[in-house]
C-alpha cells in the first residue's frame, strides 16, 4: 500500500488544528458566560422593567444605567413643577438622542443625554455632562414653547432640539409614557429592577446627596427632617433625611409631606420617590425600598413590589430606603 504523500497529510493536520481552535473558542466563550452569571447572581447585567398600572401586558425593559438617567430627568422635572406631559417629552427626547446614556461624544460638539452643544449656548462641556443640569436646560427651553403640552410630542421636542430628524421622537412616545407615569408617581408600584449593585461606593450619604441633586434641597427641607447618623458618619452640608440602622445596612427615611409641593398629592409624591430609589438601586447599593405598605427588595429576578403590611397602606408619610453600606 503506498505511503501518504506530504501534500495529503498537511490538509488533514490543518483541519484538526482548525477544529481544535474552534472548540477552544467555544469553551472560552462558555467560561466567560458562566463567570458573568456567577458574579451577577445569574441575572447578568442588572435590568429594570416598567409596566402600566392597568396591567394590559405592555412593558418596557431597560438597563440600570438608563434607569438612573430616566429617574434624574423625571425628578428634575418634578422639582421644577413641570407636568407629566413635559416629563414624557423629555424622556422620549433623551431616548432618541442618547438612548438614555450620558454620552461624551456626538455629532460635532453634541454631548450628554440630550446631545446639547456647548457652541450653541447650552452650557460648558462639564455642565452638559451633568444629567441634572442637562435635564434642567431641556425643561427651561421646553417651558418657553407655547402650549407645548397640547402639541404632538415630536413637534414639542423638535422646537427645543432643532434636530435633523424631527419625526424620530415619535417612536419613543409609548415607552416614555410608561416611564413618566411610573417616575412621576402616578402609576404606583410599576417600576422594578433586578441584579446586584455595582462596585461603586454607595450608602446613606450617597442616597441623600443624589436625592438633593435630583429633587432639590426641598426634598428634605419641606418637612424639616434632621440627621440622626452614627458618630462615624460624615456630616453633610445639604439637608438630610433621618438615618437609622436596619439589618446589615442603613435606612434613609424620606418624609412625604401631606401637602406635597409637587402636583398629584402625597401618594403620588411618595411613589415618585420610591420609584426613584429603585431606579438608582444598582448605583447606590439600595437593597430595599418600602412605601405605603408595599416593599421592593433587590437581588432576585422577580424584584416585584410585594405587600409588606396591609395596615401600613394608609401610612403614606415616609419612604424608607435601606442601603447595603
Amino acid at each position: 500500500m503506498p505511503e501518504p504523500s506530504p501534500t495529503s497529510v498537511a490538509p488533514v493536520r490543518r483541519g484538526r488544528f482548525l477544529r481544535l481552535g474552534s472548540a477552544l473558542v467555544v469553551l472560552l466563550g462558555v467560561a466567560a458566560y458562566l463567570t458573568v452569571q456567577y458574579l451577577t447572581g445569574g441575572s447578568g447585567v442588572p435590568k429594570c422593567t416598567v409596566v402600566p398600572a392597568e396591567g394590559d401586558g405592555r412593558s418596557y425593559e431597560f438597563t440600570a444605567e438608563q434607569a438612573v438617567n430616566a429617574a434624574t430627568i423625571s425628578a428634575v422635572g418634578l422639582n421644577r413643577g413641570m407636568p407629566e406631559r413635559a416629563v414624557t417629552i423629555a424622556l422620549a427626547t433623551a431616548l432618541q438622542e442618547s438612548a438614555l446614556r450620558n454620552l461624551g461624544h456626538g455629532d460635532r460638539d453634541s454631548l450628554g443625554l440630550f446631545q446639547q452643544r456647548p457652541s450653541q449656548g447650552w452650557g460648558t462641556e462639564r455642565e452638559i455632562l451633568d444629567p441634572a443640569y442637562a435635564a434642567g436646560e431641556f425643561y427651561e427651553h421646553l417651558d418657553k414653547v407655547p402650549d407645548y403640552a397640547r402639541l404632538p410630542l415630536t413637534v414639542a421636542a423638535q422646537r427645543v432640539q432643532r434636530s435633523g430628524y424631527p419625526e424620530a421622537y415619535a417612536k419613543h412616545e409609548p415607552d416614555a409614557t410608561l416611564l413618566a407615569a411610573a417616575l412621576t408617581g402616578r402609576a404606583a408600584a410599576t417600576l422594578t429592577c433586578e441584579g446586584r449593585p455595582d462596585t461603586r461606593p454607595g450608602g446613606p450619604e450617597s442616597v441623600r446627596t443624589a436625592l438633593v441633586r435630583d429633587f432639590g434641597r426641598g426634598v428634605f427641607a419641606e418637612a424639616g427632617a434632621a440627621v440622626a447618623a452614627s458618630p462615624s458618619s460624615t456630616p453633610s452640608s445639604a439637608p438630610s433625611a433621618a438615618v437609622s440602622g436596619s439589618g446589615g445596612g442603613r435606612t434613609v427615611i424620606v418624609p412625604v409631606p401631606e401637602r406635597a409641593a409637587t402636583g398629584g398629592g402625597q401618594r403620588q409624591r411618595g411613589w415618585a420617590l420610591a420609584h426613584w430609589a429603585v431606579a438608582n438601586s444598582s448605583a447606590l447599593h439600595v437593597e430595599r425600598v418600602s412605601y405605603a405598605g408595599r416593599v421592593w427588595t433587590a437581588g432576585s429576578t422577580r424584584s416585584e413590589w410585594r405587600t409588606e403590611d396591609p395596615v401600613a397602606r394608609n401610612a403614606a408619610d415616609e419612604v424608607r430606603i435601606v442601603t447595603g453600606q
